[in-house]
């Protein structure tokens, strides 16, 4: 705790699992493409805050790639309970980058 605010420590929600999908075109992709992006992130927001286990934070579209951001105490129970939502995403290629602990070691994973 934070005893001057009272508050709970920034390291609780410190890893991450970041998602990478390509999308058709340079820019934003179908509009099938984004709907499938927004459905999968609240399926995950879903699941996670269920799960309790951290946090789905949102996502950036933009220069042909959508990225969606999850924070939480541990990057691989989140990515557990993300990754069936992770998979049944049907753009490609795809991937997932684990951040995990105080020097935020990365590991890829392809999807």
């Amino acid at each position: 705790m934070n005893t001057l605010f009272d508050l709970p420590e920034a390291e609780a929600l410190e890893e991450a699992v970041i998602a990478h999908y390509r999308l058709s075109g340079d820019e934003y992709g179908s509009h099938a493409e984004r709907e499938a992006i927004f459905d999968a992130e609240r399926a995950m927001a879903a699941a996670v805050e269920d799960a309790r286990v951290g946090e789905v934070d949102g996502n950036e579209l933009g220069g042909g790639e959508a990225v969606l951001y999850a924070y939480g105490a541990d990057a691989e129970a989140l990515f557990k309970v993300m990754e069936p939502m992770l998979r049944g995403l049907p753009l490609r290629p795809a991937h997932v980058v684990l951040r995990q602990g105080r020097q935020e070691m990365e590991t890829r994973l392809d999807l």
